[in-house]
């Protein structure tokens, strides 16, 4: 199984927490996990709030990539409706330049109002921004040159410089909640991510919806979808409960106020019906049953019970890549230390002697 960190950088859940001591102790971990035989950092794209600020993912991967020579670093994801296509196509070339090839390219397509509403953007045209920007991106890096003629980025063909040196052939990364998103993410040949938030059991029939998809477009097998996951690893019993339902909690008030599930805006936004169905149900259910739906999902606890649930989610969905976070929700820095190097001792090695699944029921 391929195993990568998630790097989140936010403030929530602390009290007064500088965002320099928020960055300096993501790359702490970072370097940390570089050493410990990861296979990827990655990041999200966010900007503005306590939930997450990392304005420019591709620009700290450059950093990531000389501080980390021997691990690949990733974006999960470049939000494209906030970014001009020749500038991703430009900057991702230079990156992976710099990398030697050690770039996953992946992207989104947003999600959170306040952000959208900060960048001057309509949020009702993230699908279709999304679908015309991603081919044009992933067109370029195949082919050295960019041009779109849609109605948001009439692009001349234009070079890029410098050229792109590496093939992006299983390379590329694009986030799949959504319906329509698992759609694009399967005629763009990408590996779907997907964040947990819900039980697997309601996640694959999506998972098996995407592959099939790819197979119709393609004729090829798809890649394994990428999980990103959000630890807390332990071994004393008594107390790995209650930290899992208070840093995990934490993280999930922090995505329900980022987001604003519990407004009723989802209703009038073009392309977000799966989300005013999880706005519903997290209204229905409030903030404990998210958080109970969360820590089903996640992984928390001993190494052995983290190994078990990671193998009962394989029974699930079938053969996936693992990204996962240990520093959200207000954890403190030696909690997600603890955290980080007890997987890399005693479930990264486990997880990396896998072969492929037997048997997956993943449309189960």
């Amino acid at each position: 199984m391929d195993v990568g960190m998630m790097m989140v950088f936010a403030s929530y859940g602390w009290e007064n927490c500088p965002d320099n001591r928020v960055w300096d102790e993501e790359i702490r971990l970072a370097r940390l996990a570089a050493d410990l035989g990861f296979d990827c950092l990655w990041s999200a794209e966010h900007h503005f709030n306590d939930y997450s600020f990392v304005p420019d993912n591709v620009q700290l991967m450059t950093y990531l990539t000389a501080l980390c020579p021997n691990i690949d670093v990733g974006t999960a994801a470049v939000i494209l409706p906030w970014h001009d296509p020749l500038r991703v196509a430009e900057n991702v070339s230079v990156l992976d330049m710099l990398s030697k090839g050690r770039l996953r390219f992946g992207m989104g397509r947003g999600l959170a109002r306040r952000e959208f509403a900060a960048f001057r953007l309509n949020m009702d045209e993230s699908r279709a921004r999304f679908d015309e920007a991603a081919p044009m991106i992933v067109k370029a890096l195949k082919t050295g040159f960019i041009e779109g003629d849609g109605p948001y980025y009439r692009q001349p063909r234009t070079e890029i410089r410098p050229r792109p040196q590496h093939s992006f052939d299983g390379r590329i990364y694009a986030v799949a909640s959504s319906e329509d998103s698992v759609i694009s993410a399967a005629k763009l040949g990408a590996h779907m991510v997907m964040f947990a938030d819900r039980p697997w059991e309601m996640r694959a029939p999506t998972i098996e919806r995407g592959r099939q998809l790819h197979r119709e477009f393609h004729g090829t097998e798809p890649p394994h979808v990428m999980l990103t996951d959000f630890c807390v690893c332990g071994t004393d019993v008594a107390t790995l409960e209650d930290e899992a339902r208070r840093y995990q909690g934490k993280f999930v008030e922090s995505n329900f106020y980022h987001y604003e599930f519990l407004g009723e805006h989802f209703k009038t936004v073009k392309g977000y019906d799966a989300y005013q169905q999880k706005a519903e149900i997290a209204r229905k259910g409030g903030l404990d049953g998210a958080v109970a739906g969360f820590m089903q999902a996640a992984s928390w606890g001993t190494p052995d019970k983290i190994l078990r649930g990671l193998e009962e989610r394989r029974k699930v969905v079938g053969d996936f890549e693992l990204n996962i976070a240990f520093r959200f929700g207000g954890t403190p820095f030696e909690v997600s230390e603890r955290g980080l190097r007890l997987f890399a001792k005693e479930v990264l090695p486990v997880l990396k002697s896998w072969g492929p699944a037997k048997s997956a029921k993943a449309a189960a």
